[in-house]
């Protein structure tokens, strides 16, 4: 018997888009408030390098993915949604980049 399950992988800066440090606090948050929602998630600790540009300027991130596999519910999709919103306006980000798919959990 499998179950649908949704895997979220998203993926938060360690620096601001000035350049600033996001403090580690912040990021511990965001890990703790994942785990108190659904009672688990990974948090990968190597560094993820992005680059994109906007509006003519070309910036690059240094990244760490916090993984997280939930039932796949709207209600779930919503709260996932929700967090990245606010996320966003913290982290001060032009987009959040979070990943979703369906998993088989058998």
């Amino acid at each position: 018997m499998s179950s649908s399950w949704r895997r979220f992988e998203l993926l938060l800066p360690l620096r601001f888009n000035d350049g600033r440090e996001v403090p580690g606090e912040w990021l511990a948050e965001a890990v703790l408030e994942v785990v108190d929602r659904f009672g688990a998630a990974s948090y990968e600790t190597q560094k993820v390098e992005g680059h994109w540009r906007h509006a003519g300027t070309t910036y690059r991130d240094d990244l760490v993915r916090l993984v997280v596999d939930v039932p796949d519910t709207e209600e779930n999709r919503g709260w996932v949604r929700e967090f990245k919103g606010r996320w966003k306006a913290k982290l001060e980000q032009l987009e959040l980049w979070v990943i979703s798919y369906v998993i088989e959990i058998e």
